[in-house]
């Protein structure tokens, strides 16, 4: 079989292909997927990457061409950034919006004049992209001059993506690339008190990634056989959401993994809200729960949530007796049977579940889609002055969202995803209120896992659901990179056709 182009999603764990036709015409082609295990650890991702190739070509019946070849990659730990700034909850923030939503993954955050500690934790940290900014327009120029002189004399190599004050630029600049830098200049991430400019920095961390991406072994090798821009895999996901809104309207993008939960939203909010906002938010958000994951990190939402949580959401699931159980919890209902289970549930998804360890993890799912949303949403809350009582908003709002779109293995790829993403979408504010205001196992849940009470700016009730059913939003952003029609009609098909107003 011919395909017109490959595209490879090289994952921390598992490397997927997925192959198209005609996609120069109006009717451009899905013509199937392979997956196979990442090879980091074998010293050469090329070897996984063959192999998925290999899978590829059985599942479409023979061998499989390609003229050419484009990816995404989040292997050897992905986009891995420091973000520097002046005040955290100003330059920091909008750094740190940048950064996440062009895939990054935040390792390091320092606010104020770098000291020894700061120093000592980069170098530690060993980002692969350093984000510096501070300062508005016209604003502090000392701290950005001194931060990058201790940037450059770290020692770490990282090249550095420039996004702060203008004022201060030439001379931070010419002290990094001095030290042998390589420095990628933008316009100011935070230009005035009230706007954010992110976008422009979230394209050059996307260069620079791609010119970088050589970190997991045999990387080099993937970078030879592909033609055009290699993107951090959720940065891919962030283009297919934000292409997805221009399609359909604000919307959320939930993708649950095996180690992380990362929610994108696309969206304005509303005017009401946004008069009562204490800092401005960024249309297109990303944040990444790096505690929710269904496999590696299973153990961390089931501590989160309780095991009579669980239960409760495995009941839900299987409902009156479907498919055969005895109960809400597998095994007979028992919290140590349930215990037992999660005992054996694997850091990577195994070739073949039981229907038990099934219902688990779509239950794990749900949790982690639900408490990663919620953690995304931002808050009222009411503050006392010497005028009474003040109404402000803080984070991003989601009342405006008309459409989540449910992404990623463990929320596409089980029997009842549909249904769990229904559940998801049941979760109006006076729900998240109702949760919060619990005692005992499902109190823990609430504090621990969402964070201090308050009114939750989540969609309402009207919201509606679309699954990515062939698990293909971060490849369809790849693609749209240059067949961004064809790629428009590949989402529609994936989501079930629901995108056609």
């Amino acid at each position: 079989m011919r395909a017109s182009v490959l595209v490879a999603e090289i994952g921390s764990t598992v490397t997927k292909v997925h192959a198209f036709a005609n996609l120069d015409t109006s009717s451009p082609a899905w013509l199937g997927s392979g997956s196979a295990p990442t090879t980091v650890s074998e010293g050469d991702v090329t070897a996984g990457l063959r192999n998925a190739i290999a899978d590829l070509a059985r599942a479409v019946g023979g061998d499989i061409r390609w003229d050419r070849m484009m990816a995404a990659s989040s292997a050897a730990g992905g986009l891995r950034m420091s973000v520097h700034g002046l005040v955290i909850d100003m330059t920091v923030r909008a750094a740190r919006e940048a950064a996440l939503g062009a895939g990054g993954i935040v390792d390091l955050v320092t606010s104020g004049e770098m000291g020894a500690a700061e120093a000592e934790a980069l170098k530690a940290a060993r980002p692969g992209i350093i984000l510096l900014a501070g300062g508005v327009e016209g604003g502090d120029r000392e701290v950005i001059v001194a931060n990058a002189r201790t940037i450059a004399a770290s020692g770490i190599r990282a090249p550095v993506v420039y996004a702060g004050n203008g004022l201060a630029r030439a001379e931070a600049v010419a002290v990094l690339e001095d030290a042998g830098l390589e420095v990628k200049v933008v316009p100011n991430v935070y230009p005035r008190l009230d706007e954010l400019d992110v976008e422009p920095t979230r394209r050059a961390i996307q260069e620079v990634f791609e010119r970088h991406i050589v970190a997991a072994p045999g990387m080099e090798r993937v970078r030879d056989l592909v033609a055009g821009s290699i993107l951090p895999t959720p940065g891919a996901v962030m283009e297919s959401a934000k292409a997805l809104q221009g399609i359909l309207g604000d919307l959320v993008v939930i993708d649950v993994g095996g180690a992380t939960t990362d929610v994108h939203s696309v969206t304005e909010g509303s005017a009401a809200i946004a008069r009562i906002q204490t800092y401005p938010e960024p249309a297109a958000k990303r944040t990444v729960e790096g505690d929710l994951g269904v496999y590696v990190n299973s153990a961390n939402v089931v501590r989160l949530a309780g095991l009579q949580e669980v239960g409760r959401y495995i009941q839900d699931i299987r409902g009156s007796g479907e498919r055969g159980g005895r109960g809400g919890i597998p095994g007979g209902g028992e919290p140590e049977e349930l215990g037992d289970l999660l005992s054996r549930l694997a850091p990577l998804p195994p070739g073949d579940m039981d229907p038990d360890m099934t219902v688990l993890v779509e239950a794990l799912a749900c949790l982690a889609a639900e408490t990663a949303m919620v953690r995304h949403a931002g808050r009222l809350r009411h503050l006392f002055g010497p005028t009474g009582r003040v109404t402000v908003a803080e984070g991003k709002d989601l009342t405006e969202v008309e459409w989540l779109v449910g992404t990623g293995g463990p929320l596409t790829q089980f029997p009842h995803a549909r249904e769990t993403l229904a559940r998801i979408v049941g979760l109006a504010p006076g729900v998240v209120e109702a949760r919060s205001k619990r005692s005992g196992d499902a109190a823990g849940y609430s504090s621990r896992a969402l964070g201090p009470p308050g009114h939750y700016l989540l969609p309402g009730r009207g919201v509606r659901p679309l699954l990515d059913s062939r698990y293909i939003m971060a490849v369809l952003g790849v693609l749209r990179q240059d067949y961004p029609e064809a790629a428009d009609t590949l989402l529609r098909e994936s989501l079930g056709g629901a995108c056609h107003v």
